[in-house]
């Protein structure tokens, strides 16, 4: 089944098995077409600008501990487990927003598993929550997300919101005691993305998790092995390009990836991209970026008004990797005709490697050779299975890789520092953010 994922600004294609729970009887293509792709409970936000990175910009409160960067030294919420009382229970999953992602596949993907219920959605309104849960037979329709929370028969929670509501209503939910799995991007900005952290760090007996970057799972651990045995000699460059005509018509609607409040600091697919390389690459040390914003206001269908965009429709950064690597992102809504794949190219001295996003294909050339395919590790190929994962965390306490909120810390600490490089017109240290 080819599938496409998440990318509003111009379809990325990938396959998914049949057998990874994932249903094919809607149109997938709508996943990317529907503007409103994720309905969340509560009110539209006042107006705010995100280009002063200072401070809390939104007024949520945060309590931040000294010292807290995320560089994954801290406890995962899997690892103080000794016990794991849920293997042989049932699991029951609340659902706040359910909106495109969440109804192509996490729904699916949870009702897939032995043992495991959807008992509960929370949307916006009562009429969108009644259609996803006549949809799927989920018994229970609510519009407070304090029913999930405090309901005895819910142990985990499925946050599928835009951005803006991810670290509120995950500090919630762990607060009160649910496993959560939540969407990505992991928030708005470091300072919520790290609230969330500190939450989890303060419930190791729970599960936290990120949905993944999904655009590497049959690749990254064979990437992972080429690189950890030197097969590409010392990388130097990593080329990565991704550019769609995604926003070239300027009387498209806006959708909500280029609002400011919901969004933050993420821009396009820079945020999955830059998670893909800090798979397979490690961290991140300086940025120097670059952009524009060519369309500059488009229809808000909700309210009916043009709005200001501010979150750019073209990008480039220059970064500096830790591990001495040079990294070069394009990244851009406004190229009608490329010619060049999207993907990544890790030129080592003795071997160029290069990924493409189409299809999640690797193809190897050393040095003064041509490029060959070049197919997964044997039983490393991996699909969709987030929220299998997620479930084997909580039942079975198997650590959580795919993605866990340090890594998540620390990808949204790239996502900003960018911001603050392009804004502020210098570079930006990763550690600075």
């Amino acid at each position: 089944m080819r599938f496409v994922l998440p990318a509003p600004f111009g379809p990325v294609t990938t396959l998914i098995p049949r057998s990874s729970g994932v249903s094919s009887r809607r149109n997938v293509r709508t996943f990317v077409s529907e503007r409103r792709a994720i309905c969340i409970p509560g009110s539209r936000p006042p107006r705010l600008s995100p280009r002063s990175p200072q401070g809390d910009r939104r007024g949520l409160p945060l309590t931040i501990a000294p010292g807290t960067v995320g560089t994954g030294d801290g406890p995962r919420p899997d690892q103080a487990r000794e016990e794991h009382p849920m293997s042989d229970q049932p699991i029951r999953v609340g659902l706040i927003g359910a909106g495109a992602n969440t109804r192509l596949l996490h729904i699916p993907g949870f009702q897939a598993i032995d043992g495991v219920e959807v008992v509960a959605v929370c949307n916006r309104s009562t009429e969108s929550g009644q259609r996803v849960a006549d949809e799927f037979g989920i018994p229970r329709v609510v519009t407070d997300p304090d029913e999930i929370y405090s309901a005895d028969d819910i142990d985990a929670v499925c946050i599928g919101t835009w951005p803006y509501r991810h670290s509120e209503f995950t500090v919630r939910g762990l607060n009160a005691g649910k496993h959560v799995l939540c969407e990505a991007r992991m928030a708005t900005d470091v300072a919520r993305a790290r609230a969330m952290l500190i939450a989890a760090q303060a419930r190791p007996d729970l599960v936290a998790q990120l949905v993944p970057a999904p655009w590497d799972l049959a690749s990254w651990r064979t990437v992972r092995r080429l690189l950890g045995e030197g097969a590409l000699g010392e990388v130097r460059e990593v080329h990565v390009t991704m550019v769609t005509p995604g926003a070239m018509n300027p009387r498209r609607p806006l959708h909500w990836r280029e609002h400011s409040e919901y969004s933050g600091f993420n821009i396009m697919q820079f945020g999955i991209v830059a998670e893909v390389v800090q798979r397979w690459l490690g961290p991140t040390e300086r940025v120097l970026a670059d952009a524009a914003t060519y369309v500059t206001s488009r229809r808000d269908e909700e309210s009916g008004e043009d709005y200001a965009i501010e979150i750019p429709d073209s990008l480039g950064v220059f970064a500096r990797l830790a591990n001495g690597a040079r990294a070069t992102y394009l990244v851009s809504a406004v190229t009608d005709a490329p010619r060049v794949p999207n993907g990544i190219a890790l030129h080592g001295t003795d071997a160029t490697l290069h990924w493409w996003a189409d299809g999640d294909r690797l193809e190897l050339a050393p040095r003064g050779e041509a490029p060959q395919p070049l197919d997964p590790d044997p039983g490393t190929a991996g699909s969709w299975r987030v929220e299998a994962d997620f479930i084997d965390s909580i039942r079975d306490g198997a650590p959580v890789e795919l993605t866990n909120f340090e890594d998540g810390v620390q990808y949204m600490q790239v996502i900003e520092a960018t911001w603050r490089s392009w804004s502020e017109g210098r570079p930006v240290d990763i550690a600075s953010v």
